[in-house]
């Protein structure tokens, strides 16, 4: 029998945040009787207050909140390497979900959303989470990790630092780094998009392909060569091709 990666425990956290208390409480009871610990905030401050207070494995958060918008919210977690988001949207357009997705969102329902397919996305980012712990609890100690290069640029498997030819640090998302990730361990090989969103996200991924041209874009922006070339190559009706050489050599 398959190892079954533990998803979740009594003590993984959900912080919800939504400034519809009708929303919130039926989401947080649903999450409750999943044996989720489960803490709510109506609004940007509250969410602060909470995060402040204990740590959280993952936050479904509103688009929309009467004080800040959800999108800022985001971009702020983003930076503080806060926890995984799924974000909920009364809107629902492909927009919203791609702007979201962008900035770094994890997942992205429209409301109102069947609480059971919530837990169902919970579960699959939690074990997405999972996946990448344990793949970096087993990487090298980080005296001897090994480093891919590319183009005078270093990608550090153990710390997953990326720095460009001048050394400075490149901050990425995590879905940025197993994106990058997947293109360095294949290069000068064309990716489709689900054989990138199967090397990135894991088969347990119900991501769509736009998502990846999303962050595909994100990371052309991050990496870009001496003369201003692209790394990653689209390759029309096929998928993505990164063309450098890739090395590797011990931290």
């Amino acid at each position: 029998m398959a190892d079954i990666l533990p998803v979740m425990n009594l003590s993984t956290a959900i912080l919800v945040v939504d400034d519809d208390p009708g929303i919130r409480e039926t989401i947080g009871d649903y999450l409750r009787s999943h044996g989720f610990v489960v803490g709510l905030a109506g609004r940007a401050q509250q969410m602060r207050e909470q995060l402040a207070q204990r740590d959280w494995d993952l936050i479904v958060l509103d688009v929309m909140l009467p004080d800040e918008d959800g999108l800022s919210l985001l971009r702020q977690l983003q930076r503080d390497n806060g926890p995984p988001v799924i974000m909920l949207s009364a809107m629902g357009s492909d927009t919203d979900r791609i702007v979201g997705l962008e900035i770094g969102a994890e997942d992205y329902l429209a409301k109102p959303c069947n609480p059971r397919e919530l837990v169902a996305r919970i579960r699959t980012v939690l074990r997405r989470q999972e996946k990448a712990r344990l793949r970096q609890e087993a990487a090298p100690a980080p005296g001897g990790a090994p480093l891919l290069c590319f183009a005078g640029w270093t990608l550090n498997r153990w710390s997953r630092a990326l720095r460009d030819p001048e050394d400075t640090v490149v901050a990425l998302s995590d879905g940025e780094y197993r994106l990058l990730l997947a293109f360095l361990e294949h290069p000068g090989r064309v990716l489709t998009r689900d054989q990138l969103l199967e090397y990135s996200r894991g088969g347990d991924s119900d991501s769509y392909d736009r998502a990846i041209d999303v962050q595909i874009s994100r990371l052309r922006k991050k990496l870009r060569g001496a003369a201003g070339e692209e790394f990653v190559r689209t390759v029309r009706n096929e998928g993505y091709m990164f063309m450098p050489a890739v090395g590797v050599r011990g931290g």
